[in-house]
C-alpha cells in the first residue's frame, strides 16, 4: 500500500492544479446537491423488533388517529386566574377548534367538557389542548408548525393580560443542526497547535484547508440523502466534529513528515511523495479502523444509529481521500514554504534551471505506478521557492545539496534531540519505575471509571432543547403546572374485537391502570370507531428520562398475563416515550457484543502491524480504561452535575442513549491512531539494535511531539461543542474530549512506554505460528523505505531488468549458495544447472510469484519483495514442455508474448525434439525482446543445459548464464 501511496503523493504533487480543480468541482456538485435534496433532519427514533414499535405500527394501521406524531398547547392564566373562567375556558374552546381544521391535525379538544378532566391542573392554573396530527414526524409539512405557533399567538392575543401560551410537544422537540461561536474557537485553537507544531503559517493552514472542505462534502451528502432517508439531527453534527477533528490530525501527520524530510535536504516532490507513502499509510491504516467501528455500530441493528454510524465513516473516508490526495496537491503550491528559510536552498541554485526540472500545474507523469527509481528529484519551483521569505534569517542560506554531509546529519541530529528533550525527559521519567507507573495509572483510571456504574442512558425530548425555544418552554410549563409525567405520556394498546362492549372494557381497563403505583392519572380510556382496538393514556408521575418511568413501563408489561386473564386482552405499552425506553434497553445490550467487537478487531490488527502480542494485548487493556474512564467523568459531569453549570450543561439525569456506543467506537479508532504512531516508532527503533529499554524512549522521543498536537487538535475540536453544543451532542462530544485526553496522555504515552519496558524483548514476540498466519501490514512504509535504499542499486542512473545479490527464496536453506545475476533489458539471461524445482523456484522469486527471505532484488526496476505485486504484472512466467510441439506449446508462449511484459521468464522442462518447434519459439521471442516501439525486453530460459538454450534463443541476442549448483537443489520450493 505504501507504494501505491507513493505513486498517488507523487502524482498529486505534480498534477495539483488539476486535483485542486476536481476537488473544487466535486464540492460544487456536492453542494448544489444538498441545496437541492435536503429535506431537513427527523428526530423520529425506531427500533424494530421491540414492543413498542409493533404496537405503533399496529395503531398505524387500525387506529391512525392516534398513530401520527403529536403536539400540545398550554394555556396558563395570570396569577390569580382560573383556566375555567368562562371567558378563559371560551377563548381556549375556540382556539382548540381551530386548530382541529389546520391541515393535517386530526384533533384538538379543549377538555371542559370532560368533568375532572387531568388536562386541568389541580388549581386551575393551567390547561392542555392535546393535539394528533395524522402523519408521521417525517411527513409533516412545514406549514403546519408555523400553523400551530400561530393559533398559540392568537390564543395569547384574546386571553386575559399576563397569560401565557406555549405551543410544544413531539412535534417540537426537534433541534436544528447549526455552529456557535464557540465551534469556531475550536478550530481557532487547533490553528495555534498547528502554527506551534509546524512554525509556518502555511503548514498550519493547509491541515484546515482539506479539514474544512472534507467536511463540507461529508455534510453535502448527508443533507442529500435526507430526501430518501430518516436522519436525525445528531447525525450531522457527529460528522462535522468527527470528519473536522480526524481532517486535521491526518494532514498533520503528512505535513508533519513532508517538512521534516524537507529539512533534512530532500526535494519537496519527493518528499511529498514519501509522506504520503510513510505517514499516508500510517492515517490509512487510523482511518479503516475508525471506519470499521463505525460500521459495526450497525450491530445493535437499530437503523437510525446505522445510518448516523455510516455517516460518521463517510466523513471520515472522506477526510482521509482529501488528506492523500489534495494535500500533496497543496504542498505542491506551497513549495518550500512549508519551513523555515533556513531550510530552503539558494535563489540562485533555484533559478538555474528550475524550469527544466520542476513541472508545473497538470504536467508530469500520470503514471500510477511511478518508482524511486524512476522519480527525479526536481527541484523547487521558483514561483514559490523565491518569495515569502520571513523578515528574519536576512543572512543568505546555504543550499541543502552544497552543505557538508557530516555537517548536515549533525545539525538534524541536534535538531531532533531538542525538539525531543522534553518527550525524552518525560519517558524516561514513566519507565524509571515501570512498575509503579502501571499501577499508579490502573489505579487511577479505575477509580474514574466508577461513576460510570450511575451513568443512565435516555433519547432525548423537547426538555433537552434550548430554552426560549417553543418546545422546551411548552415543557417547562407543563412540568410546573401538570408534573413531569405530562411530557412523556404512555399508551397502552391491544385487540379488543373479541368484547362486546369495548366501551365498557376499556374503561374498566383504564381504571385498573390508574391504581398502578406510579401512574399519575388516565386521562384518555377508549376503543376505535370500529371497535376493535383500544387504546389507554398513562401519565407516568415521573419524568420520560426518569427511573420511575421506566420502572412503570416495565410494571405494565409484566402485568400482561394479568390482563390476558382477566379482559381477555393482549396490550402493549408503546409511544414515544417507551421507545425511548426500549431503545435504551437495545443499545445497552449492544454495548458488550460491541465492544468485544472492536477489542478483538484492535487484537488482531495490532498483532498484524507490530508482530507482537503484548502489544496488542496491552493496546487493548489500555482502550478499555480509557473508555472507562470516559464513561466515568462523563456520569459526574451529566448525571451528578459536577462543573455542569461551567460548561453550560443543557439537561442533568441522563445521556442520549447512543453516547456509549458512539464513544467506544471512536475512541477505539484514534486510539489505535496514537498507537501505530507511537509504538511503530519504538519497533523500528528495537529492530535496529535490540535494545528494548532504549528502543522505548527513541521511538517515544521521536514521535511524541507530532501525536500530542494531534491529540491536543482533537480535544479543542471536541471540546468546542460542549458549552453552545446541541443537548444530544454534548455528552458525546464531552466524553470523546476527555477521552482522547485520557486516551493519548495518561495510556498512549505513560501506560504504554511503562509496559513495554517492563516487558522488555517479550514485547517483541509473536509466537512463529501466528507470525504466519497473520497477514503483514506496512503501515510506515518499510517495504517503500527498503526500496529507496535500493534507488541507485546495482549502479545509479543504469537500467535493468533484473538485478539479483545474494537472493534466497523463502523454502531455502540459510546455507544454501545464493543467486546472483544482472540483466538488462534487450538481454536474455539463461539459469542453467540443477534440478526442475530449483530452477523453477528462482524464477517464481523473480516474478514476484515465491517468496524471497533473504538477499537484494530489483525487476523491472521494483525492489522485492515490497513491490511483488508491481513485479508480476510486469513480469510472465510461462513453464512449457517443449518437447511435445503441440498447439497448446505454441499458442501459451504466443499469449505470453502478445501480453508485452517487461520481463519474460520461460521455463522449459525438456528440449524441443522437432526443428520446426526450434524455429517456432525462437521467432516469437526475437519478435518479443524488440518490442516494437516500446523498450527493448529482457527474457530470463532457465533449461537444464546451454544447448537448450542455443536452440531456442536468437542467435544475435546478448546473454549471460548462471550455472546452479547441485547444492542450489536444497531451494526445492513447493511449486
Amino acid at each position: 500500500m505504501s507504494s501505491a501511496l507513493y505513486a498517488l503523493g507523487r502524482w498529486a504533487f505534480r498534477a495539483r492544479r488539476r486535483v485542486l480543480i476536481l476537488w473544487i468541482a466535486v464540492l460544487a456538485v456536492l453542494f448544489a446537491g444538498a441545496a437541492l435534496l435536503s429535506e431537513g433532519t427527523d428526530n423520529t427514533y425506531s427500533i424494530p423488533g421491540t414492543e413498542s414499535q409493533q404496537a405503533l405500527d399496529a395503531l398505524a394501521r387500525t387506529f391512525p388517529q392516534v398513530s401520527g406524531t403529536s403536539a400540545q398547547l398550554i394555556a396558563v392564566a395570570p396569577s390569580g386566574g382560573d383556566v375555567t373562567d368562562t371567558g378563559f375556558s371560551s377563548a381556549v374552546t375556540d382556539a382548540a377548534a381551530a386548530i382541529a381544521g389546520i391541515p393535517q391535525v386530526s384533533s384538538a379538544t379543549a377538555p371542559y367538557d370532560t368533568p375532572g378532566s387531568a388536562n386541568i391542573s389541580a388549581d386551575h392554573s393551567a390547561v392542555i389542548v392535546p393535539i394528533q396530527l395524522s402523519v408521521a414526524t417525517s411527513a409533516v409539512l412545514p406549514t403546519t408548525p408555523d400553523a400551530l405557533q400561530q393559533a398559540g399567538t392568537a390564543l395569547e392575543k384574546q386571553l386575559p393580560a399576563g397569560s401565557q401560551v406555549a405551543v410544544g410537544g413531539q412535534l417540537f422537540a426537534q433541534s436544528t443542526t447549526g455552529i456557535s461561536i464557540t465551534e469556531l474557537l475550536g478550530i481557532a485553537i487547533a490553528f495555534v497547535v498547528l502554527f506551534l507544531t509546524f512554525g509556518s503559517l502555511i503548514a498550519a493552514g493547509l491541515p484546515l484547508i482539506t479539514a474544512l472542505l472534507g467536511v463540507g462534502a461529508s455534510l453535502s451528502l448527508v443533507f442529500s440523502a435526507t430526501s430518501v432517508l430518516t436522519i436525525t439531527s445528531t447525525t450531522p453534527l457527529l460528522a462535522l466534529m468527527l470528519g473536522l477533528a480526524v481532517g486535521i490530525d491526518y494532514a498533520l501527520f503528512i505535513i508533519s513528515r513532508h517538512q521534516d524530510q524537507l529539512q533534512h535536504g530532500i526535494e519537496p516532490e519527493e518528499s511529498a511523495a514519501r509522506a504520503v507513502a510513510t505517514s499516508g499509510s500510517a492515517v490509512v491504516f487510523a482511518a479503516l479502523t475508525v471506519i470499521i467501528a463505525l460500521l459495526g455500530l450497525a450491530v445493535a441493528g437499530i437503523p437510525f444509529l446505522t445510518i448516523m454510524g455510516a455517516a460518521a465513516a463517510l466523513a471520515v473516508a472522506i477526510a482521509v481521500l482529501l488528506s492523500t490526495t489534495l494535500t500533496p496537491a497543496l504542498l505542491g503550491f506551497a513549495g518550500w514554504r512549508v519551513v523555515a528559510a533556513r531550510h530552503r536552498p539558494r535563489p540562485s541554485a533555484v533559478d538555474s534551471d528550475a524550469d527544466a526540472a520542476q513541472p508545473t500545474g497538470d504536467e508530469g507523469s500520470d503514471d500510477a505506478d511511478a518508482n524511486p527509481d524512476q522519480a527525479t528529484a526536481g527541484t523547487p519551483d521558483p514561483d514559490v521557492a523565491s518569495v515569502d521569505e520571513p523578515l528574519s534569517d536576512a543572512a543568505e542560506p546555504a543550499s541543502p545539496a552544497e552543505e557538508d554531509p557530516d555537517t548536515e546529519s549533525t545539525s538534524a541530529q541536534t535538531a531532533d534531540a531538542s525538539r525531543g528533550g522534553f518527550f525524552l525527559g518525560w519517558v524516561r521519567g514513566v519507565t524509571r519505575w515501570p512498575l509503579l507507573t502501571i499501577v499508579t495509572v490502573v489505579l487511577l483510571l479505575g477509580l474514574a471509571t466508577v461513576p460510570a456504574a450511575g451513568l443512565r442512558l435516555a433519547l432525548p425530548d423537547a426538555g433537552s432543547l434550548d430554552h426560549g425555544t417553543p418546545g422546551r418552554e411548552t415543557y417547562d410549563l407543563i412540568a410546573e403546572h401538570f408534573g413531569p409525567g405530562f411530557n412523556g405520556p404512555l399508551i397502552v394498546t391491544g385487540s379488543v374485537i373479541q368484547s362486546t362492549d369495548p366501551v365498557t372494557l376499556m374503561d374498566d381497563l383504564g381504571a385498573e391502570i390508574a391504581d398502578v403505583p406510579g401512574v399519575a392519572s388516565v386521562p384518555l380510556a377508549t376503543p376505535n370507531e370500529t371497535g376493535d382496538t383500544g387504546i389507554v393514556q398513562v401519565i407516568p408521575d415521573g419524568a420520560p428520562d426518569s427511573d420511575q418511568t421506566e420502572e412503570l413501563v416495565a410494571t405494565l408489561r409484566g402485568m400482561q398475563e394479568h390482563f390476558e386473564r382477566e379482559y381477555g386482552v393482549t396490550l402493549s405499552v408503546t409511544g414515544y416515550t417507551a421507545a425511548g425506553i426500549d431503545i435504551s434497553e437495545r443499545l445497552a445490550e449492544a454495548l458488550l457484543p460491541f465492544g468485544l467487537l472492536v477489542v478483538g478487531l484492535s487484537l488482531v490488527l495490532l498483532a498484524m502491524v507490530f508482530r507482537s502480542v503484548v502489544v496488542p494485548v496491552t493496546a487493548a487493556l489500555g482502550y478499555a480504561l480509557s473508555i472507562g474512564a470516559g464513561f466515568g467523568i462523563t456520569g459526574l459531569v451529566f448525571i451528578d452535575g459536577v462543573l455542569a453549570g461551567p460548561l453550560n450543561v443543557a439537561g442533568l439525569g441522563s445521556v442520549i442513549s447512543f453516547m456509549p456506543i458512539i464513544l467506544m467506537g471512536v475512541l477505539f479508532g484514534l486510539a489505535m491512531d496514537y498507537e501505530v504512531f507511537l509504538v511503530s516508532r519504538m519497533r523500528e527503533e528495537y529492530l535496529k539494535e535490540l535494545d528494548p529499554t532504549a528502543a522505548v524512549h527513541r521511538g517515544f522521543a521521536a514521535s511524541a511531539r507530532v501525536v500530542t498536537a494531534a491529540a491536543l487538535i482533537m480535544f479543542a475540536v471536541f471540546a468546542a461543542f460542549v458549552p453552545e453544543g446541541e443537548a444530544n451532542i454534548q455528552p458525546i462530544a464531552f466524553g470523546l474530549a476527555v477521552g482522547v485526553l485520557i486516551d493519548a496522555f495518561i495510556v498512549r504515552m505513560t501506560l504504554i512506554p511503562a509496559l513495554l519496558v517492563k516487558f522488555g524483548h517479550r514485547a517483541w514476540w509473536l509466537p512463529r505460528w501466528m507470525d504466519r498466519l497473520l497477514p503483514s501490514f506496512d503501515v510506515e512504509g518499510e517495504g517503500l523505505a527498503a526500496e529507496f535504499a535500493l534507488a541507485d542499486w546495482p549502479a545509479p542512473g543504469e537500467a535493468f531488468a533484473i538485478a539479483a545479490e545474494g537472493m534466497r527464496t523463502a523454502h531455502q536453506p540459510e546455507d544454501a549458495p545464493s543467486f546472483d545475476a544482472v540483466l538488462r533489458p534487450g538481454d536474455a539471461l539463461v539459469v542453467v544447472g540443477g534440478v526442475d524445482d530449483e530452477r523453477s523456484a528462482i524464477l517464481l522469486a523473480l516474478a514476484g510469484r515465491m517468496p524471497v527471505a533473504e538477499g537484494r532484488v530489483k525487476v523491472a526496476g521494483f525492489a522485492i519483495p515490497p513491490r511483488a505485486a508491481a513485479v508480476r504484472s510486469r513480469t510472465a512466467y510461462l513453464r512449457i514442455d517443449a518437447s511435445r510441439g503441440d498447439a497448446s506449446t505454441r499458442t501459451a508462449l504466443g499469449d505470453a508474448v502478445r501480453s508485452a511484459p517487461e520481463v519474460l521468464l520461460l521455463h522449459v522442462t525438456a528440449p524441443p525434439e522437432d526443428p520446426a518447434v526450434d524455429s517456432d519459439i525462437r521467432a516469437m521471442l526475437d519478435e518479443y525482446r524488440k518490442g516494437g516501439d516500446a523498450e527493448p525486453r529482457a527474457i530470463v530460459l532457465a533449461c537444464r543445459a546451454e544447448a537448450v538454450a542455443d536452440l531456442l534463443l536468437p542467435s544475435d541476442l546478448p546473454r549471460s548464464s548462471v550455472q546452479l549448483t547441485r547444492a542450489d537443489a536444497a531451494i526445492l520450493a513447493a511449486v
